[in-house]
């Protein structure tokens, strides 16, 4: 009897040190494999550097054309709201397609959601950012991703003439702390003057009733993508919308976990373009490309990339931005999934 108990007693221990062990293995994979630092983002950035041979800077709105393609940049924001740089931190750059889930969260502010998504879908999409999609059809956009869906988002934020614009750059400066941000006028005069397809898009929406306005109201969304930022910027946006609309300096003055669940659903689901399936597998995260070259990231409960590289892919998307992304999602372990 005594030799039993003896031997379920030793079972019991080694079941226990096993238990014990996983729970710290698990710990440690889950746990980063080491802190954030300017070096490793040098390292993951001086790796992926070369990327830019292989994409094409934007030139189908002229201005985005004069784009250095070796310009790159990489920001974190940790947690604590630490920011890490590293590259041309100071290179400015316009927000383009990123501009987008700054005028939704205005919209959904104003309007709710209910009223914005009454007159678009919640769809991701297997078309380039600047497609027609089912606007001939249905007549409403697949989602605010897509160039239809935002203009229409924008021309939905309350104000005569540029207040709604006025509205997102705010937003932006307030997200990012910078009050210095503007919007580049050559970048908005190039976008205005060769906008024809934006310009269908607008009209095919104002034709079926969802938009009432003017040409102001496109105006304003050439005027929103045409903000110019750096990748630090980004970052802090990527981190603002990871941490319930809470700035990363801990202002909380439009935190809003339901709002920032929305707009991280719209980046997981359309927010890389016809890449977003793909890139859901591969890097897990929410995101939001630019095609000025930039790319923002929200890690849930975590952290806040922002990358620039111009030289994008056959997607719109920055291609070294993807591969530096990837490369610290995989380090870190930072998928969703």
């Amino acid at each position: 009897m005594k030799k039993n108990s003896f031997l379920i007693s030793a079972k019991g221990i080694l079941i226990a040190g096993f238990l014990s062990l996983n729970t710290v293995m698990y710990a440690q994979k889950t746990t980063d494999l080491s802190p954030i630092s300017e070096k490793t983002l040098n390292s993951i950035l001086e790796k992926n550097r070369n990327y830019y041979t292989q994409g094409k800077v934007a030139d189908y709105i002229p201005e985005l054309g004069k784009m250095d393609a070796k310009a790159i940049a990489f920001s974190v924001v940790d947690k604590s709201g630490k920011v890490f740089s590293t590259g041309d931190v100071q290179k400015k750059f316009t927000m383009q397609s990123i501009s987008k889930i700054i005028a939704l969260m205005v919209a959904v502010n104003e309007r709710g959601e209910t009223n914005v998504f009454d007159k678009m879908g919640y769809f991701g999409s297997d078309r380039p950012f600047n497609h027609f999609s089912n606007l001939e059809t249905t007549g409403k956009p697949l989602n605010p991703m897509m160039n239809a869906g935002a203009i229409l988002t924008t021309s939905l934020i309350s104000g005569e003439g540029e207040k709604p614009f006025l509205k997102v750059l705010d937003m932006v400066r307030y997200i990012t702390k910078n009050s210095t941000i503007e919007y580049s006028k050559s970048v908005y005069e190039s976008e205005k003057s060769t906008g024809h397809r934006n310009r269908g898009m607008f009209y095919i929406m104002k034709n079926s009733g969802l938009i009432s306005g003017n040409e102001d109201q496109l105006d304003n969304y050439f005027k929103q993508c045409s903000i110019e930022l750096t990748a630090e910027d980004l970052a802090k946006i990527g981190y603002f919308f990871a941490n319930q609309c809470v700035r990363f300096d801990g202002d909380s003055q439009y935190k809003n976990a339901d709002i920032a669940k929305l707009i991280e659903s719209q980046m997981l689901t359309a927010g890389m373009y016809e890449f977003s399936g793909e890139y859901s597998r591969m890097v897990g995260l929410p995101s939001k490309s630019g095609v000025g070259g930039g790319i923002t990231v929200s890690v849930p409960g975590k952290m806040g990339i922002g990358v620039f590289s111009p030289a994008l892919d056959q997607h719109g998307n920055s291609l070294a931005g993807y591969h530096i992304i990837l490369d610290l999602a995989k380090q870190y372990n930072l998928s969703i999934f």
